[in-house]
């Protein structure tokens, strides 16, 4: 019986030796991934238990039950967070689950361009795969009253710039960060304004610099065309901006601005009413903002395009007819 005994104790002293020595190389082994790296995809509410399965299943892991372990061991077993991981074959247990506890998931890019309309800005989202779709049923309305906005007017009011984001995320709560951006921009710039402007809000300084933001997409011209209209506006003179007639015009819009377009009545025709129109016409980026509440000193009241991007600046309407002459008529 002692025999018997003593030999169940050499027996489980080399298991537990063998045990011991295949956790401590599992420890150690990297993740088998014969791409070199994949996208794993953590779901809500998964425990550890469940991924060491899935990933022994998938052939990355030899043992489920070891990486559970040691995840109870370090304390990290009920710490690990849903979301896109790429996992690569230099991940060893170790900085497997530090990474799965970090939270740091694959993220994905969308870039709002500035001069799109709200419109442009709703079709990327529906586009984009990572997002989550919550709002392609409701008109802009109620999506700004989603927003906390009830009666609002969307357009201009979200920053355009390149978003980082995890799979997953609302296309609402996207709009929410990019709102909270122009927030932010548009505050930044006001409060920093030169004096005398003849602009009475911030907003108007949103839908003055969506129209530089339309007129132009020179750099170094932005804050010349905010100068001629901020001497249009303190002079009463019509803004008489090709941008804000196709605004209104909406999706009727084919290209091409014809006198009748010029005629029709629109709160966006500025050929028929004077000062600023009732809204943003686009999303201006930051140069815009900044050329808006900074215009350039001057005299000058007109410009025209030169046709290669650029304008000529008149101070008077003799110089801009001979300007239109000879960059659009071509006489």
């Amino acid at each position: 019986m002692a025999k018997l005994l003593g030999l169940g104790v050499i027996v489980v002293s080399l298991l537990a030796g063998w045990a011991w020595m295949e956790y401590d190389e599992f420890l150690t082994t990297p993740l088998n991934i014969q791409q070199g790296s994949v996208i794993y995809e953590v779901p809500r509410g998964a425990s550890l238990a469940t991924v060491a399965r899935d990933l022994e299943q998938a052939g990355m892991i030899g043992h489920a039950n070891y990486l559970q372990w040691y995840g109870r061991y370090t304390g990290q077993a009920s710490r690990i967070r849903a979301g896109e991981y790429r996992l690569s074959d230099d991940l060893i247990p170790d900085t497997l689950l530090a990474l799965l506890v970090s939270g740091q998931s694959v993220s994905y890019s969308l870039t709002l361009l500035e001069g799109w309309t709200f419109r442009q800005v709703r079709a990327a989202l529906a586009a984009h795969p990572a997002l989550q779709q919550t709002l392609q049923e409701l008109d802009d309305d109620a999506v700004m009253a989603r927003l906390e906005l009830p009666g609002q007017h969307p357009e201009g009011r979200f920053f355009p710039d390149t978003y980082q984001f995890p799979r997953g995320l609302t296309d609402l709560e996207f709009l929410r960060r990019a709102l909270h951006m122009m927030d932010d921009e548009l505050a930044a710039a006001w409060s920093g304004r030169d004096p005398d402007l003849p602009l009475s809000s911030p907003y108007e300084a949103l839908i003055l610099a969506s129209i530089v933001e339309k007129e132009t997409g020179q750099a170094d011209e932005r804050s010349e065309i905010a100068g001629v209209f901020t001497r249009r506006l303190r002079k009463g003179m019509k803004l008489q901006t090709d941008p804000t007639v196709i605004y209104g015009i909406g999706e009727d819009f084919d290209g091409n601005i014809r006198r009748k377009d010029l005629q029709d009545d629109t709160p966006y025709n500025t050929y028929l009413h004077t000062g600023l129109p009732p809204t943003p016409i686009c999303m201006p980026g930051r140069e815009a903002l900044r050329a808006a509440v900074h215009p350039a000193a001057g005299k000058t009241l007109y410009f025209v395009a030169r046709g290669d991007g650029s304008h000529a600046f008149s101070a008077t309407l003799e110089e801009h007819n001979a300007a239109v002459r000879k960059y659009q008529l071509k006489r």
